[in-house]
């Protein structure tokens, strides 16, 4: 078995060193500078973040951890505006529910009262359907 490719699994050697990548010497051999050009979109989320004050002064490459940060702290903010926004909700019904009870508005009565309007309709078809039938007799 040939184990000359196979880099990463053997031991590095002790007098050997890895000459050191530089930014310069990558461009020159061809591998691209690790680097992320931003969307709009995530122009906007490193502005709403607070990691930089405004579009312009954000470069024209940033990291990818960078733009990772950004999301987290975004999307950890928009979970503190839901639970407000649902607490709020909550609070909004809580008082509405207190000032119907205190009108003595339930869905029981509601309900009661639907039926009643049901059968009275009812009753009112019946009545109507038995005149119509004397009639033509």
């Amino acid at each position: 078995m040939n184990t000359g490719n196979r880099r990463l699994c053997s031991k590095p050697q002790e007098g050997a060193s890895a000459p050191q990548q530089t930014p310069e010497r990558a461009e020159r051999l061809g591998f691209k500078v690790p680097g992320y050009r931003p969307s709009d979109w995530d122009r906007k989320m490193l502005v709403w973040s607070g990691r930089f004050k405004t579009p312009e002064q954000i470069p024209e490459f940033v990291s990818f951890e960078m733009i990772d940060a950004a999301r987290n702290r975004v999307r950890v903010k928009a979970c503190y505006v839901m639970m407000a926004l649902t607490i709020g909700a909550c609070l909004v019904m809580v008082i509405t529910g207190k000032q119907a009870a205190g009108r003595h508005d339930n869905l029981t009565s509601r309900n009661m009262e639907k039926k009643a309007r049901w059968r009275e309709e009812a009753q009112r078809e019946k009545d109507e359907a038995a005149a119509l039938a004397e009639k033509a007799q």
